[in-house]
């Protein structure tokens, strides 16, 4: 027999504690205690439930449940971020319409506890958008060489490796340089070779080892490239060799971090 649902307002009688109600032209009995003074929902399949507090609903606003909103919210996302060009094209609403996006997406995730999911961090990691790109330098917030017409630098995919075993954190830039006419632009791979460590439960600190560039197309033959660090002596106090981020949504596929400088990062699985 199907479950039906009447809502009932019920009063506590003053001389009788017992009350008789008609569903479906059958009159059923139950006794309230005294102390039950509450609108109640019953659900009549023979009988009257009168007990406690319903238990908190499964599925969230509009009927939909966490992973169909998160799902959501994901896609919500992407699609703010998408055309941007990973922030290089990014305007200041570009910026505020993002960052609110990746809000909502942080506060439906929860807290990111590293220690129990450091093996998701694990992967290469495909960068899609920075809000630091929005400044026109490839350093970001930090100091780099810009991007345009002043210098001719193209900037192309930018990747993260992480390593959770070896500690290895890599950040691989693909560029392209211009060259005086008739030569072709020539394409590059930067490798930002990084060491790294969990600081508390969300946050990561990297330290920089090495740069390595390696040409491609039909300088591919060539080899690598190491470009040597500047001695500590000799470097900017801007120019630190370390950094950190806090990982503020992370999935199979979807990783949100927000950096020492305030950048605001999305990355996907590739």
């Amino acid at each position: 027999m199907a479950s039906s649902t009447l809502p009932i307002t019920c009063f506590q009688p003053r001389n009788n504690r017992t009350l008789t109600i008609t569903h479906n032209l059958q009159a059923l009995q139950f006794r309230v205690p005294k102390t039950q003074r509450v609108v109640r929902r019953l659900s009549v399949v023979g009988e009257v439930s009168t007990v406690g507090p319903p238990p908190p609903p499964a599925f969230g606003f509009g009927g939909e449940s966490k992973a169909e909103q998160t799902a959501s919210l994901k896609l919500k996302l992407l699609s703010v971020v998408s055309g941007l060009n990973r922030g290089l094209a990014a305007s200041g609403d570009d910026l505020q319409k993002a960052d609110a996006a990746a809000k909502e997406l942080e506060a439906i995730g929860g807290p990111v506890d590293l220690s129990v999911d450091l093996d998701k961090l694990q992967g290469r990691w495909k960068l899609i958008y920075s809000s630091a790109f929005s400044s026109k330098t490839l350093g970001g917030s930090r100091p780099g060489p810009p991007t345009g017409r002043l210098l001719p630098i193209t900037l192309g995919q930018v990747f993260q490796r992480i390593d959770i075993l070896s500690k290895d954190f890599d950040n691989i830039v693909e560029l392209e340089l211009g060259v005086p006419w008739p030569f072709p632009p020539v394409e590059v791979t930067a490798t930002l070779a990084h060491k790294f460590e969990l600081i508390g439960s969300s946050k990561v600190k990297i330290v920089f080892e090495k740069t390595t560039v390696k040409t491609l197309g039909n300088l591919s033959q060539l080899p690598p490239l190491e470009i040597p660090r500047l001695p500590d002596a000799l470097r900017p106090p801007s120019n630190t060799r370390s950094g950190d981020f806090e990982v503020t949504y992370m999935d199979s596929d979807t990783r949100i971090t927000r950096g020492d400088r305030g950048e605001l990062r999305v990355f996907v699985i590739w």
